[in-house]
């Protein structure tokens, strides 16, 4: 009996196989970060390295970015599928130039650019008072912003060339930094504790590290761009409060000037400041945007005289792969 029924089940698992076909291949994807590896990018290499990414029928490359590269110019020319902004500015610019491109995701809630002091600074608006290292960049767009709403004055700035010596020579001083990165340089270089200033936490409330893509992918395969946000979005959820061991020997491996040490301390700022998972994230999940919030930064950025107000903000993102709650049980 037994051997009687071996040649049917072969026979039925052949056919199985015939009527199933091949499985069908992942869609392969590039994503393109503006900067090289860190952990500030970590839930991109989590979802690689966990299997999320294939789990959603995804095949990703990550292309860092850098000094010599510029992702962002791939994007709208079709060669690589999604890119990594850095904040809303950049989108809205994108609309005033007619750049094909859309935010369809922002997984930092809060944008990480903040001031460095020393200790004797007690609160922000003692600021005022101090010479403020400041780049190019910072000086035509947040800190116009700072001018507008809290009185900074551009007298006070001095060129920042994103080296922390200037800073630690002149105990009058503050410069720009991110949160995730130059507070760890400035205990190592320094050997104390700097006074933080997180702009996101006095109104400067633009999204950051977001996921664009081109209009064009938006429009005729919707379904791709909602699988790689979902996708992202649960990377980042087991990258925050999973085991991200695997993701930063990745990141290690794709920036070996990144060190243990120094993704950890990322991390915990993530964390400590709620970059990623605070605010309107807590209930419609990590990659969130709302229509109100990104209202509240263009009016700033239009009074402030950043951009212009007859720019159509609208068309610089869209909510439609959004605010699901996806890998919101991920959270602990």
């Amino acid at each position: 009996m037994r051997f009687a029924f071996r040649p049917l089940a072969a026979f039925l698992a052949l056919g199985l196989a015939v009527f199933a076909g091949p499985a069908s291949a992942a869609d392969k994807v590039t994503f393109g970060t503006n900067w090289v590896a860190q952990a500030e990018h970590g839930g991109f290499y989590q979802a690689v390295v966990d299997g999320t990414y294939a789990k959603y029928g995804l095949d990703v490359t990550i292309l860092p970015g850098g000094p010599q590269a510029n992702n962002r110019l791939l994007l709208p020319v079709g060669k690589i599928d999604f890119y990594m902004g850095a904040n809303m500015l950049q989108a809205f610019s994108s609309v005033q130039e007619k750049i094909p491109t859309v935010i369809v995701a922002a997984i930092f809630q809060k944008d990480p650019q903040v001031f460095l002091a020393h200790p004797d600074v007690a609160k922000f608006e003692d600021l005022k008072t101090r010479t403020i290292f400041v780049s190019k960049e910072g000086i035509a767009t947040y800190y116009q912003w700072l001018v507008a709403d809290y009185g900074f004055s551009e007298k006070q700035v001095k060129p920042y060339t994103f080296n922390a010596a200037p800073f630690l020579a002149d105990k009058n001083s503050a410069m720009q930094g991110y949160i995730t990165s130059e507070p760890y340089a400035v205990e190592k270089q320094g050997g104390f504790t700097p006074k933080l200033f997180l702009l996101a936490d006095y109104g400067f409330d633009t999204y950051s590290t977001t996921i664009e893509t081109r209009t064009e992918l938006v429009a005729q395969n919707p379904d791709l761009v909602q699988r790689f946000v979902d996708a992202s979005i649960i990377g980042w959820y087991n990258y925050l409060y999973g085991d991200n061991a695997k993701a930063n020997a990745l990141i290690r491996r794709d920036n070996p000037e990144m060190t243990d040490e120094m993704i950890a301390f990322s991390i915990d700022k993530m964390k400590a400041y709620g970059i990623v998972d605070s605010g309107e994230a807590l209930n419609l999940g990590i990659g969130s945007m709302t229509d109100a919030h990104i209202k509240s930064f263009f009016d700033k950025m239009v009074r402030a005289k950043v951009v212009s107000g007859d720019i159509d903000y609208k068309a610089s993102y869209t909510t439609k792969f959004v605010n699901k709650g996806v890998g919101k049980e991920l959270r602990k």
